[in-house]
Formats: C-alpha cells, structure tokens, sequence
C-alpha cells in the first residue's frame, strides 16, 4: 500500500508539473509589466496629427515587446478619427476633442481613454516683433479685424493665417479656448494646413505667419505666443492658468472586434513606463500630472 500511495502520489505530481508548464509557454510580457497570453494580429490607430508622435513612437515600443503584432499609425484629423472609431473601420481613433464635440459623431458607439494631455499656444514667425497678444488681440488676428503686426506693437508686415481643416482638433481646441468660439477668417492669402508638421515649416519659412500648434511641436524655428502674459508652459497647463490645452482620446468602438488588442494598447501607453518616460520626452503630459479635470461641457473641477 505504501509503494502504491507513493506512486500515485508522483503520477499527480508529473501531470501537475506538465498542466503548469503548458500554461507558462502561452505567456509573455505584454511591456506594461504584466503576464498574459501571447499576442499577435494587427491593429489600426488613425486620427490627430497632434498625437500622431507619441503614438507612433509607443506602436514602436509596443511591437517591439510583442513581435507577433502590427500596429499602423495615420494622421488625417481627430474628425477622421472618430468616424473611424464610429464606424468600426479603425480598431482606434486618436482625437483632440471629445465626442461630443464633433458634428456626426454619436458618444454611445465609442469608449473614450484619455491617455494624456496637450497644451497647444498661438505660434508665429520668429521676426515679427511680438511675443505676447491680448486674447483679444488674437481674436482680432484670427478674425481677419487686424491684418499689420504693427497694430499690435510688431513689424510693418502683413498676417498670414496658418490654419487647419475642419476635421482637425487642434483647430477645434485652438478656436473653443484660444478664440473664444469665434470663426477663423479665410481670405486674403491665409493657407489651411493638414498636419501640425507642416504648419510648422509653413509658420517658420512665411514672414508674418502665424499658426497654433501643440507643444510638443515647439521648436527654435517658431515663436510660441504668450496670452495676456501667461506663458504658454506645461505647467501653467495642470492648474487650468494657460487655458488653451485638451485631453488626448484614444476612442474605441463599443463593439469593436479587436478588443483584446486594443486594450492591450492602450493600457501600454498608459503604463508609468510610457506615461512619464515617451509621453514626457516628447512633450505631452501625463494625465496623472494634472490638478483639474475638464468635461466635454468644458467645467473645471480641482483634483
């Protein structure tokens, strides 16, 4: 009997050690820290070219912890990205605006993560003599009402807009808190721009230009405008001070069939890893930063 117990006893043993060893092969790292099943398939991220860095660079990341995935990136507008998310014809639409900001677009077919925040300012050739404008001054620029630097203590130059489309959500962010709601003036020479890279180059190289960007596209070859003296940092950005800044939505669709690796996406780039080393690198700020929050509606309300 004893011989017979022992020998049992080792039969479970073996197949115990075979069951566990089966389940481990079909783990890994999905590069947030933790352990699931092996992932693999393709996904599809499109919409805000003012994210378009940071997701880019994470897709990088993401692919690279798990090689059986491919993830694509594209640009064409947070409008365009949340018609995709909408119509399930991408796994996830990148937007600046809330849902229920954009025409035609209805919030009970998508789930929306914020996965970061941007603060984006008034951006201007560097020799126009200007560094700070009065809201209202800026609305008056954008508004076609003043057209001379030197109405506004610059240059004898002429304004030329840098604007965006209308599918663009910098635009719309720029024009509900930067404008006041107020319709930017087209006409008289102003350009309309897809990306932010390329109303960049456009403000750079265009004497008398002025655009908006987020900030993470600030760079020495443009001038960042100050608003009634605030200046236009990530820190003014976490009290609510510098008032022109959005959340960064990344919108699924409510029933979406690519579930398992959009969330494996998304919680990557929500990881501490990601959030205060590539979101901070690059310029944006981690949601967990921010002392308010926003609603869709716009009301501020302290952490």
């Amino acid at each position: 009997m004893f011989k017979k117990g022992m020998l049992l006893s080792g039969v479970v043993a073996l197949v115990f050690t075979a069951l566990t060893g089966c389940g481990s092969a079909t783990k890994q790292s999905n590069g947030s820290g933790s352990e699931q099943k092996k992932l693999s398939g393709t996904l599809t991220a499109v919409g805000s070219s003012a994210m378009q860095p940071v997701i880019e660079e994470a897709a990088k990341e993401f692919m690279a912890k798990n090689p059986g995935v491919q993830v694509t990136v594209q640009g064409g507008g947070s409008g365009q990205g949340l018609t995709a998310a909408m119509n399930d014809t991408a796994d996830i639409g990148n937007s600046d605006v809330f849902a229920e900001e954009k025409d035609k677009i209805d919030p009970q077919k998508v789930v929306d993560h914020k996965v970061f925040v941007v603060g984006m300012a008034p951006v201007a050739h560097p020799e126009v003599g200007v560094d700070n404008l009065t809201q209202q001054q800026l609305i008056d620029i954008f508004t076609g009402k003043i057209k001379n630097w030197k109405e506004v203590g610059g240059k004898d130059q002429k304004i030329v807009l840098v604007n965006r489309p209308e599918s663009s959500g910098t635009r719309a962010t720029f024009a509900k808190w930067a404008l006041k709601g107020n319709k930017e003036f087209r006409g008289q020479g102003g350009l309309e721009e897809e990306s932010s890279g390329t109303v960049r180059k456009i403000v750079a190289e265009t004497p008398g230009a002025i655009g908006y960007l987020a900030f993470s596209y600030f760079d020495k070859s443009i001038k960042p405008l100050k608003l009634d003296g605030v200046e236009p940092t990530n820190q003014n950005v976490y009290t609510n001070k510098w008032k022109v800044w959005a959340y960064q939505h990344m919108y699924t669709n409510k029933n979406g069939k690519n579930k398992e690796l959009e969330d494996a996406f998304i919680n990557f780039i929500m990881s501490p890893d990601v959030q205060k080393g590539l979101v901070t690198k690059l310029g944006y700020i981690p949601v967990t930063d921010m002392k308010v929050e926003r609603d869709a509606k716009g009301n501020i309300t302290q952490k």
